[in-house]
């Protein structure tokens, strides 16, 4: 349940002005949390925010209140260390930062970027949202969200940080050890991402028998790789649950397929370039994800 008054002083710096993050701002106002943007332009920000049962038009700051204490990235992964770096000379010497994005990698970029006594967290969420223009964001689906901490200074404000995500992208689960569940969404983006972007279709067109052999090796050699990382998952689970995320998202476009499609960069690096990255590690081969990474890296505007 989100605290009807936020638990701490400090104002959440939500950063850029993506669907995902104007959706947890929106939020955090509503449940009573001072909130500003931290984005290139100057000026405040407005947007309306509808979703299935209300319409609200919301206007934020923008990098009113410095240094940061709370802070949630809701940035692509190939612009997450750059984001930080940015942010370095804002940061409160205690202030705690919240990843939220596809893909994994970054956090092994961001950590050593950060001092002592910063936190860093990961918020994996399901909530679907976009943006059909500059100043209207939609929330299209409805999901939950888990949240992890990734160092000790992050547990020092686990409560404060647990609150304002809960209130944020909720419902909530804390975990003591998130690495599964982003290996989890990792098969099902190394999945059904890389392949509609190559075919430019909906998810839900994937549920076609013309794609299951494909899928059935790319689930395959994700379990190869994942074993030897140290994740435990079955062929079959997995194939569960990327037949589910499929059926549940059937008329939606993936985040990657948009990117390919408009011609802007993707997070194919950490995504299935992370996967091939982790099999060079342990020597191991993934044939079916190298010819989907080398096909579309070569329609990606990098």
């Amino acid at each position: 349940m989100a605290p009807s008054q936020p638990m701490i002083a400090q104002p959440w710096t939500v950063v850029g002005e993506g669907a995902i993050g104007l959706l947890a701002a929106a939020h955090l106002h509503q449940a009573g949390y001072p909130v500003q943007l931290h984005r290139r332009s100057a000026g405040s920000f407005a947007f309306t925010l509808r979703s299935m049962d209300a319409v609200v038009s919301l206007s934020l700051p923008n990098t009113v209140h410095s240094p940061y204490c709370f802070i949630l990235l809701p940035v692509k992964a190939y612009a997450v260390a750059e984001a930080v770096q940015q942010l370095q000379p804002l940061l409160a010497a205690k202030a705690q930062l919240v990843l939220s994005h596809n893909g994994m990698g970054t956090v092994e970029q961001v950590l050593p970027l950060l001092q002592p006594e910063q936190g860093l967290w990961f918020l994996s969420t399901s909530h679907g949202a976009y943006k059909p223009d500059r100043s209207t964001v939609l929330h299209s689906g409805l999901g939950q969200s888990v949240l992890g901490a990734l160092n000790k200074a992050a547990l020092l404000q686990q409560h404060n940080v647990e609150a304002a995500m809960q209130a944020a992208l909720g419902p909530l689960q804390l975990q003591t050890d998130i690495w599964p569940s982003l290996w989890q969404k990792l098969a099902v983006n190394a999945v059904i991402n890389p392949l509609t972007a190559l075919h430019q279709c909906k998810n839900g067109e994937l549920a076609s028998s013309n794609y299951s052999a494909a899928i059935k090796l790319l689930i395959e050699e994700f379990v190869q790789v994942a074993t030897l990382s140290g994740q435990n998952f079955s062929v079959g689970a997995l194939h569960h649950r990327v037949n589910q995320v499929i059926e549940q998202t059937a008329d939606n476009y993936s985040s990657m397929q948009q990117d390919f499609a408009k011609g802007r960069p993707s997070e194919l690096d950490y995504i299935t370039g992370f996967l091939l990255r982790q099999a060079a590690q342990h020597q191991l081969q993934l044939p079916a994800h190298q010819a989907i990474y080398q096909l579309l890296s070569q329609k990606s505007p990098r």
